[in-house]
């Protein structure tokens, strides 16, 4: 066996083992292994960049890691609520995730409506195997090297923003009767106002709308606004309109038809105002004359103005969701602007509304408006009255004199000529009392115990004072309650009085239909993006059904007893602030 002597190792003694770099100059220059060189090399470029890999992904999670922690960091230093300061709050979240070391800049932006947070951070991620294995030749050769630890940056940045933008907002709330109990409306308006107040105190002026509509059997429009649509006109007595089964499946008013106006009635008082000159008690639909408190407030961010309206809510009649929710939604709709404009209009001698807010309801595709409706009730769909259509116009059988205050009903089915029931007599005449002649017996000496004494019994014509005016359906109903119409004025001669005038003149939609119409405009008002927040205040369970249904979600429904109802706005204030990442 030949040995090399400039090539044996048994000659030369060992040699020292080259480093990392020193051995893939050598493996280079090596002429030796034809394939077997490529291969051992591709092995090495795959080792190294599997580390390369291992070292990035690393990194990758160290950075996710740092950027969710900074990103919940200045979204709970954002929050308008947090009295803490900012960069307090930064640092704290930072320490607590173990990131404490990291320097991190804060840059908070405060105002009375807006937080703006931004913080960052700029540190750099320590290379694992990439460092191990230059160590390795440090370690080897640290005459030659000047060893740096192999560094890659690692950056964070996070900005979070908690303001009220343009907000349109309708609060839509129960006035029924059954709000008196418990302490409910003294608590109602409580929460109200407090709303009110918080959500002035954390919107820029001009950005924020609110439109208030109280509801119990019917919801009572201003006069104004009816005046810009076309609603039937047979009395102007009450502002109130009787809509379709279909007008619950679109969010907003269709100003080309004409609506049939609400008769003003009463099917729950019993007795007649006439000669008071006032209306009914309790009307299905309250007049914004008569009861300006049960009347929509249109629009307004004045708070006074706002809480005022609040304080002044009365309880009575019946409950109606549906209705509440189609005004409250068609107020968020853009097909009433041309209307808000009118009243908006500063040469409009009726201006009730302030300029600036002349182009509302904006229209869905305005993403930086926010519209939101707020429904409230205590209790559940209940009846809701409506007179018939034989009975919405024409004139009635009912002569009224003012002058002397009576009563002359008319009955077409009396034989002979005497149809006419004078009700200050009980006797049946030919004529209303006041649109003729009777003849008075008298005497005409000394009248004395029913005697007549030095003179004599004579008889003479007497014109009847005042005038007997027959009554429209309208003008009749306005002033004097179905009650007392069968009880009072037809009772008196009509043996089935009640049937004639009282359960034959009106109908009614039943709780069911209504509870189908209230599910159909909240599923309309969810569709055009409306954010519904619905609060069960004492509701029974149908009522709880309802609201649950109605909410954009389980989260936007509250059920609440007593003075959780403050809690329950103030929940929903809050949650109307936008807080959010914008960066």
């Amino acid at each position: 066996m030949k040995v090399s002597f400039w090539t044996s190792s048994a000659l030369t003694g060992p040699q020292p083992r080259l480093g990392f770099v020193d051995e893939l100059r050598a493996f280079r220059s090596d002429e030796s292994g034809v394939l077997a060189k490529p291969m051992i090399m591709i092995l090495v470029l795959m080792f190294a960049l599997g580390g390369l890999g291992m070292d990035l992904v690393r990194m990758e999670r160290d950075r996710t890691n740092l950027q969710y922690t900074l990103d919940r960091a200045v979204l709970a230093a954002a929050d308008l609520d947090q009295p803490l300061d900012p960069e307090a709050v930064v640092i704290d979240y930072m320490s607590k995730s173990g990131l404490g070391e990291y320097t991190t800049v804060v840059v908070p932006e405060v105002s009375p409506t807006a937080k703006r947070v931004k913080a960052s951070v700029d540190t750099e991620f320590t290379a694992g195997w990439m460092n191990s294995i230059f160590y390795e030749d440090y370690m080897r050769n640290p005459d030659t090297y000047e060893l740096e630890p192999i560094t890659l940056p690692l950056l964070a940045s996070s900005t979070a923003v908690e303001s009220i933008g343009n907000v349109e907002i309708s609060l839509v709330l129960d006035v029924s009767g059954s709000m008196r109990n418990n302490n409910r409306l003294v608590n109602l308006k409580r929460a109200a106002k407090e709303f009110v107040q918080t959500m002035d105190d954390n919107t820029e002026d001009g950005k924020m709308s609110i439109s208030i509509v109280p509801y119990s059997t019917q919801v009572s429009m201003p006069a104004a606004f009816l005046d810009e649509m076309r609603v039937s006109d047979e009395h102007s007595y009450s502002n109130c309109i009787n809509f379709d089964g279909s007008d619950f499946n679109t969010t907003g008013l269709n100003l080309s038809r004409e609506y049939e106006r609400t008769m003003h009635f009463s099917v729950w008082d019993y007795y007649d105002y006439r000669d008071e000159d006032e209306h009914v008690r309790q009307p299905t639909c309250a007049s914004d004359a008569d009861n300006p408190e049960r009347t929509a407030l249109l629009m307004s961010d004045n708070v006074a103005q706002l809480q005022s309206y609040i304080d002044a809510f009365v309880d009575s009649e019946n409950t109606s969701i549906d209705l509440g929710m189609k005004w409250g939604t068609a107020l968020l709709d853009p097909s009433v602007q041309p209307i808000i404009a009118t009243l908006a209009n500063d040469a409009n001698p009726n201006q009730s509304i302030e300029a600036r807010y002349a182009n509302r309801p904006v229209s869905y595709q305005d993403t930086e408006t926010l519209k939101v409706i707020v429904m409230m009730t205590d209790g559940q769909n209940t009846a809701q009255y409506y007179i018939k259509d034989d009975y919405r116009e024409g004139l009635t059988p009912v002569w009224y004199n003012s002058e002397e205050n009576v009563y002359s009903t008319y009955d077409p089915n009396r034989y002979g000529s005497d149809k006419y029931y004078w009700h200050q007599t009980g006797e049946w005449e030919d004529h209303p009392y006041g649109n003729g002649t009777y003849e008075e017996t008298y005497c005409d000496g000394n009248l004395y115990y029913g005697r007549c004494y030095y003179g004599s019994w004579k008889t003479r014509t007497v014109d009847e004072p005042g005038e007997a005016l027959q009554l429209s359906y309208a003008d009749l109903f306005a002033e004097t309650s179905l009650r007392y119409l069968y009880r009072d004025l037809f009772g008196d001669w009509m043996s089935n009085a009640s049937w004639y005038w009282y359960n034959r003149l009106y109908s009614y939609v039943g709780d069911s239909t209504k509870d189908s119409r209230t599910l159909a405009v909240c599923d309309a008002a969810k569709e055009k993006g409306i954010v519904v927040f619905t609060i069960g205040f004492e509701a029974p369970w149908r009522g709880q059904q309802v609201l649950q249904s109605c909410a954009s979600s389980a989260s936007h429904y509250y059920d609440v007893d007593g003075l959780e109802i403050s809690d329950a706005f103030a929940s929903i204030a809050s949650a109307i602030r936008q807080l959010r990442l914008t960066e």
